[in-house]
C-alpha cells in the first residue's frame, strides 16, 4: 500500500484494484503457510525451496480452477483438505483441469 502514497493521483477504481490484488496475495500466502506449513520448513537448498514453492502454488491454482469450474460453494481450504483425505477428490480436481 506504500505505492498509494507515492502516486497520489489514483482514482477510486485504482485504489480498489490495488487493495484487491494485495488481498489476493495475502490469501495465497495464508494458504501456503497454513496448509503447507511453509513458514516452518527448513529446506537448505535454494533450488529445492523454489521448486517446492512452485509446486505448492500450482496445486493451489488447480484447486481454484476446479472450484470455479464446478461452482463449488466449499472454501478453498476445505477442497484442499478433502484432496488430502480422499484420492477420488484429487482425481476429480485433476480431471476438471
Amino acid at each position: 500500500m506504500a505505492l498509494l502514497y507515492l502516486q497520489p493521483h489514483f482514482d477510486s477504481t485504482g485504489v480498489l484494484h490495488h487493495t484487491r490484488m494485495e488481498w489476493v496475495l495475502e490469501s495465497m500466502h495464508w494458504l501456503l503457510d497454513v496448509h503447507y506449513g511453509e513458514d516452518y520448513l527448513r529446506i537448505v537448498d535454494r533450488t529445492v525451496q523454489e521448486n517446492m514453492n512452485l509446486l505448492r502454488k500450482f496445486a493451489i491454482d488447480l484447486t481454484k480452477q476446479f472450484k470455479e469450474k464446478t461452482a463449488s460453494k466449499h472454501p478453498l481450504s476445505k477442497l484442499m483438505f478433502d484432496c488430502l483425505l480422499n484420492f477420488t477428490t484429487i482425481l476429480r480436481v485433476l480431471s476438471q483441469n
